[in-house]
């Protein structure tokens, strides 16, 4: 038995523009519902936030093994790379680690903001 495909693959736009955070790592009260499920349930809000952006929902669950969490870095950098966002691995660990649902709830507002598809496929360089 044969599966038909209905749809294909979106492409992923990748911005060539270096840019920075459309919000600082501070900037909680920008989205107030995104900000009290970050801080009460941070787990919850990061697999949320993990699955919204393309990856695999438990994922960040493997951010209890360590003092720094992986995952949360990991993500943070990958964000930035996609979206042209100024910055550097040493200050994506800092703010991983002293502030880890600060820096999931950053990334969910750069996603709301940035609109694009986190889908993988062909890549699209904006101009």
């Amino acid at each position: 038995m044969t599966s038909l495909v209905f749809s294909q693959p979106r492409s992923l736009v990748v911005s060539s523009e270096t840019d920075d955070w459309a919000s600082g790592v501070c900037d909680c009260c920008d989205d107030m519902a995104d900000c009290c499920l970050g801080f009460w349930c941070c787990p919850c809000f990061a697999c949320k936030t993990t699955k919204a952006y393309g990856q695999c929902l438990c994922l960040p669950l493997l951010d209890i093994f360590g003092c720094i969490p992986p995952v949360t870095m990991t993500m943070r950098v990958s964000m930035r790379q996609r979206y042209g966002i100024k910055g550097n691995m040493c200050q994506d660990c800092v703010c991983a680690t002293c502030c880890s649902p600060c820096v999931w709830c950053q990334m969910s507002r750069e996603m709301k903001t940035r609109k694009f598809p986190a889908v993988l496929g062909d890549i699209v360089h904006r101009r």
